[in-house]
């Protein structure tokens, strides 16, 4: 099969602020996103030249993507089975008051099981769905690419902390339930390539800032992962750096 590579989003103004971003629709990139997109697009188009760029419909994902695009002169294909996790009655809430919730605990510890609370404002779903849907999508998407390109043919999907987990977490034969054990960074790469027989997972959390990042993070994370994917700053207020 084809190889997949799951770039995450960029830093953005929700994750500099500690918000769980969800679906609302005007969450930007911050400056250091903007540099992490255009650092992170260099260095996939360096090393391949894919063929398809598929986004996340939200604003982030596609100011992600957009630096990727001009390098490789790829129209970004907006897709809602890669969009973020539907939050419902979290999105737009403070982490750290997310982190009270009794819901919390279930998130952190037995996800599969978990739906999230609805909302009048934001649709809401389970993180079971969220994955099957992302899965399904990215697997989909994969074998086209194959079929229309070859088997040595590279795609990129611009996606969210929490769906990149699911789809890893998928990828590498592990419940649902242990996927908090895996870490996307905004603006990391892992790479995975689908055969007959199993997935391989080439590369998982990788960023431009390399070894230094993922150190940095192990030094000052706590023991809790933060919903909707780390947050690539110092969560003064919750001890971690998310």
């Amino acid at each position: 099969m084809a190889t997949l590579i799951l770039l995450r989003h960029g830093r953005t103004t929700a994750n500099a602020s500690g918000v769980l971003a969800g679906w609302t629709p005007e969450t930007h990139l911050d400056d250091t996103g903007r540099t992490q997109a255009s650092a992170i697009a260099e260095s996939i188009s360096a090393a391949t030249t894919p063929v398809r760029l598929v986004t996340s419909p939200l604003v982030r994902c596609r100011e992600t993507a957009a630096p990727l695009a001009e390098r490789t002169g790829l129209a970004p294909e907006e897709h809602d089975g890669i969009g973020e996790c539907h939050y419902g009655a979290w999105t737009g809430r403070p982490l750290v008051e997310l982190a009270k919730e009794p819901l919390w605990k279930d998130v952190q510890e037995a996800p599969s099981g978990v739906t999230f609370p609805p909302s009048d404002a934001f649709e809401h779903e389970s993180m079971r769905d969220m994955q099957r849907r992302a899965v399904e999508t990215v697997r989909g998407i994969d074998a086209g690419v194959e079929q229309a390109h070859g088997a040595s043919a590279t795609w990129v999907a611009v996606s969210h902390g929490d769906v990149i987990k699911a789809v890893l977490a998928d990828a590498l034969g592990t419940p649902l339930d242990d996927f908090q054990r895996i870490v996307a960074s905004p603006a990391s790469v892992s790479i995975v390539r689908y055969t007959s027989a199993r997935p391989f997972v080439l590369l998982m959390n990788h960023t431009h800032g390399g070894l230094r990042d993922v150190l940095t993070h192990q030094a000052t994370s706590g023991s809790d992962a933060t919903v909707g994917g780390s947050r690539g700053v110092t969560d003064t207020a919750s001890g971690q750096r998310n």
